[in-house]
C-alpha cells in the first residue's frame, strides 16, 4: 500500500526550509529551486503545493507567526499553570530577541519580510500587517488586565505602551543580531521598562489564564 502523504507536514516542511535559507542568505535571495534543495525536495514538488514565490513567502510569513506564538506559550507553561500578565508580557517580548536559533532565525528572517514589503503590495496588505496588529492587540489586552487589576503603574495607557514596548523589543532584537549589545543587556533594558510599567507583582495577584489572543 503507498504510503499517504500528509500534505500540511509537508508544506510546514518546505517553509521551514525558506526560513533556514532566508535566515543565511537574505530573504531577497531566496528561490523555489534554493528552498526545494534546503528541503530534500524537487523544485516541482515546491511548484505543487504552492505554485508561485509569492505564495510560497506568504506561507512562509504565517508560519514564522505560528512558530512564534508557539514559543511565547512554551515560555507560559514554563512560568507556571496560571502566570499573571507580568509573566505573559515577558514571555511575548523576550521571544523576540534573538537568544537561541530559532528566535535569531525569525528575528532575521521577519526583518527580511518587513524590507519586502515596503515594495511588494501584496505581501504588505496580507499577513504582514495582520500578525503585528495581533500581538499588539494581544499586549494590549494583557496591559489592560493589569490596570484594571491595579497592577500597572498609575497611569499606564495599555494600547501606547504596547506599540512601544513591541516597537522597543523589535530594536533591540535588531541591536543583538548586528553586535551592538548582548542578549543579556537588551533583556535587562526590556525588564527595567516592564519593572516600571509592571512593578513586581505577588505570586497570587494578577493571575491570566493562557490560551487565548494570538497565541492560542
Amino acid at each position: 500500500m503507498p504510503k499517504r502523504v500528509d500534505h500540511e507536514e509537508r508544506r510546514t516542511q518546505i517553509a521551514e526550509a525558506l526560513v533556514r535559507v532566508a535566515a543565511r542568505r537574505g530573504l531577497h535571495a531566496v528561490g523555489m529551486r534554493d528552498v526545494a534543495a534546503e528541503a530534500g525536495v524537487s523544485l516541482r514538488l515546491v511548484q505543487y503545493y504552492f505554485q508561485t514565490k509569492e505564495n510560497l513567502l506568504l506561507y512562509g510569513l504565517q508560519h514564522l507567526a505560528e512558530g512564534l506564538g508557539a514559543r511565547v506559550m512554551a515560555r507560559l507553561r514554563a512560568a507556571g499553570p496560571d502566570p499573571g500578565p507580568r509573566a505573559m508580557t515577558e514571555a511575548l517580548l523576550t521571544e523576540s530577541l534573538p537568544t537561541d536559533e530559532a528566535s535569531r532565525n525569525f528575528h532575521v528572517v521577519y526583518t527580511s519580510y518587513a524590507a519586502l514589503a515596503l515594495t511588494d503590495p501584496a505581501l504588505a496588505a496580507q499577513p504582514f500587517i495582520d500578525n503585528p496588529n495581533a500581538a499588539e492587540d494581544a499586549l494590549t489586552g494583557l496591559l489592560q488586565q493589569a490596570v484594571d487589576a491595579k497592577l500597572a503603574a498609575p497611569g499606564t495607557d495599555p494600547r501606547t505602551e504596547a506599540i512601544s514596548l513591541l516597537a522597543m523589543s523589535a530594536g533591540l532584537g535588531t541591536s543583538v543580531l548586528v553586535g551592538q549589545r548582548t542578549q543579556e543587556s537588551a533583556a535587562a533594558v526590556l525588564r527595567h521598562h516592564l519593572d516600571r510599567l509592571l512593578p513586581a507583582q505577588d505570586a497570587h495577584q494578577g493571575r491570566v489564564a493562557p490560551g487565548g489572543g494570538a497565541f492560542g
